[in-house]
């Protein structure tokens, strides 16, 4: 851990919205800060209340921004997009820049309430950075996945590219990455309306709301992710947070302790994506695999909805932290929160990514060997295949745990802590 202290306690605003796996990351950063002696708030919607109080820190709701009383209620819902790029579009005005007018009044009121020395606020919500540039307080932005913004050199974010090779795969992401930038710079105008009622000048392009920031946090190791030629002087790596968030059941094992068969995990979405379908064609293919089968289903689907193989157990949650040291693979749809909890733990990944980053970071896994990816529409017997594959093969939990030890040297850096702290004035 990081000696690094300053004088005298500040005091730290979060703001943040209930998308999944972005929870968890930023409120072990709020958790660490106030054991560091700091006074943090968290600014966000109601159903996250209970987590910010066991994080140790003071809850505040949103008023005019989206705010839901329960993590099943589906606020972006693309899900019921038809196509990739109609999910995009729903993620991108229903949450991103969209409400961005609502974000920003709600944060300023919090800033006007009592006064901080800090802002962290989720990467994805633009208008809280806004109300804090109007007020003059050092924000960072908290990027809890990859870092997806384009570079010459890096991927194209989106389809879930490898690296390029050659040519044409440095034109393609050049092409594909220009259209990503224009797809977000079309919801600047919600941006760009909050920008004038708080007083400010109107961004040209989607990449302002990175440059503006005193500092952007990615919350994973750099070592897993991809890179272009170079970073912006302000952005840094801090690694992510390894702990199971507070709403996690406590967990009983159904199979005698004597029982060596292979546990396999299938953990899909917290948040609804339609994973029914996915589930299923795991748990039937899973079922002719000798191993034991925990599926964990998440909030938003009732694990009684499926009826599991004779070595299968179906609930809604379980700590993946004490479970994933035993597993021998797990199954994901690629969320950051699974995929860096499992190759902490040093276990190769089946991802079957349904959408958003998803694909993105299942390339991450794939490249470097850690894992195997399959679409959203693999039958049973790929994903049975592919688990017997990565159970067999000791080359892919190899990867895994080279991998693994990056990420768990990472967070036990906090390093994340430090850059917050070396924000505040004085």
């Amino acid at each position: 851990m990081s000696s690094l202290r300053i004088s005298s306690p500040r005091r730290f605003l979060f703001v943040c919205w209930e998308g999944g796996g972005n929870v968890p990351v930023q409120l072990a950063l709020a958790k660490g800060l106030v054991e560091r002696g700091h006074e943090v708030r968290v600014l966000t919607e109601d159903c996250v209340a209970a987590d910010v109080a066991a994080a140790g820190c003071r809850f505040e709701p949103f008023v005019e921004a989206p705010n839901r009383a329960s993590r099943t209620e589906d606020l972006v819902r693309d899900s019921e997009a038809r196509t990739p790029l109609g999910a995009f579009t729903r993620a991108r005005d229903r949450v991103v820049m969209g409400p961005a007018v609502a974000y920003a009044r709600d944060t300023r009121a919090a800033l006007e309430r009592e006064a901080v020395d800090v802002m962290a606020s989720d990467y994805m919500l633009f208008g809280p950075p806004i109300a804090a540039e109007r007020a003059g307080v050092p924000t960072a932005l908290l990027v809890h996945n990859i870092y997806i913004v384009p570079e010459p050199g890096k991927p194209a974010a989106g389809p879930g590219f490898l690296p390029a090779k050659g040519l044409l795969g440095r034109a393609r992401d050049r092409a594909v990455s220009r259209a990503f930038l224009t797809l977000f710079n079309r919801g600047l105008p919600p941006v760009n309306r909050a920008r004038a009622e708080q007083g400010l000048a109107p961004m040209h392009s989607v990449l302002e709301h990175f440059d503006r920031a005193e500092r952007v946090l990615v919350m994973t190791s750099e070592s897993f992710d991809f890179h272009g030629y170079s970073h912006p002087e302000h952005l840094r790596y801090v690694g992510s947070a390894l702990a199971d968030p507070p709403w996690v059941d406590n967990w009983r094992s159904p199979w005698d302790h004597r029982d060596r068969r292979p546990l396999v995990i299938v953990s899909f979405s917290s948040t609804y994506m339609a994973q029914e379908r996915a589930l299923g064609c795991a748990i039937d293919g899973l079922s002719r695999v000798d191993a034991r089968v925990l599926v964990t289903t998440g909030p938003a689907i009732d694990p009684a909805s499926f009826q599991p193989g004779a070595n299968t157990t179906v609930v809604r949650s379980a700590p993946h932290a004490q479970l994933f040291a035993e597993a021998a693979v797990v199954v994901t749809h690629a969320g950051m929160g699974t995929v860096t909890r499992a190759l902490a733990a040093g276990v190769p990944l089946l991802c079957i990514p349904m959408g958003r980053d998803q694909h993105d970071v299942a390339a991450r896994v794939v490249y470097p060997g850690a894992g195997l990816r399959l679409r959203p529409s693999a039958k049973p017997e790929a994903i049975r295949a592919a688990v017997e594959r990565l159970i067999r093969e000791p080359s892919f939990r190899a990867a895994a745990g080279r991998i693994g030890a990056n990420i768990t040297a990472d967070a036990a850096a906090q390093r994340g802590l430090d850059e917050l702290e070396a924000l505040a004035p004085g």
